[in-house]
């Protein structure tokens, strides 16, 4: 009988903590060279490390102090917008707590299933997103914003910055998909706020967790 993979595994035994680490080893010693600074590759090395995409550094941008702009919010304890309940479940409540102790659930907003959002929504045949991101404005000045799924909802929160002096302190724009997209990142970068884009259709919740727990993680280095 053949022997199962998993025996290797057991004879020399890994934890979670060890397996993550070798996997950074390897990604740091396979990437193509790039010109991100060291806090900026540590950002995308945990991206690459949720997806197992190299080319993720090939489409990842940085406004100038963005990491800076990151470690400060999460260090006060800043709300934290998700346009998804993925991105708000999958948020670790231990890592924003290594950041700033004052974190809790509730500081972490998402707005979309929200009753009065969807009948505003279904009102005026626009997509949730949109109604989800006006109803967290309180939040989003000076908030966290964490894009992985809602381009029109990004679309809103620029013109929300352009037109109502929104000033979030970080926006992580990485919705995924084909509509509204690719416009939505392009219009972010031209705005005078920090931001982490991964440029283009690709996104998506993971890799926008993934950013936000390296930034985390930098706020104790």
């Amino acid at each position: 009988m053949r022997e199962p993979m998993i025996r290797t595994l057991l004879a020399k035994p890994l934890d979670g903590a060890a397996i993550e680490a070798r996997s950074l080893e390897i990604i740091d010693r396979e990437a193509p060279p790039h010109q991100f600074q060291p806090r900026e590759w540590t950002v995308v090395r945990r991206m690459i490390h949720a997806a197992a995409d190299f080319t993720l550094a090939d489409c990842t941008s940085f406004s100038p102090g963005a990491v800076d702009a990151a470690i400060a919010a999460l260090k006060r304890g800043s709300p934290i917008y998700a346009d998804s309940g993925m991105i708000r479940a999958g948020l670790s409540l231990a890592r924003l707590r290594a950041a700033c102790p004052a974190y809790e659930r509730e500081r972490i907003l998402c707005h979309v299933a929200d009753e009065d959002v969807a009948s505003q929504a279904t009102n005026e045949r626009l997509p949730r997103s949109l109604f989800a991101v006006r109803k967290a404005k309180a939040a989003l000045d000076c908030g966290i914003a964490v894009f992985g799924n809602a381009p029109v909802g990004l679309l809103e929160l620029n013109r929300m910055i352009l037109e109502e002096q929104v000033r979030p302190a970080l926006v992580v724009a990485m919705p995924v998909g084909f509509v509204h997209v690719v416009e939505s990142k392009q219009e972010l970068m031209t705005l005078d706020v920090p931001w982490i884009c991964v440029e283009g259709r690709r996104g998506g919740s993971t890799l926008a967790v993934a950013a936000l727990h390296a930034l985390c993680g930098l706020c104790h280095e």
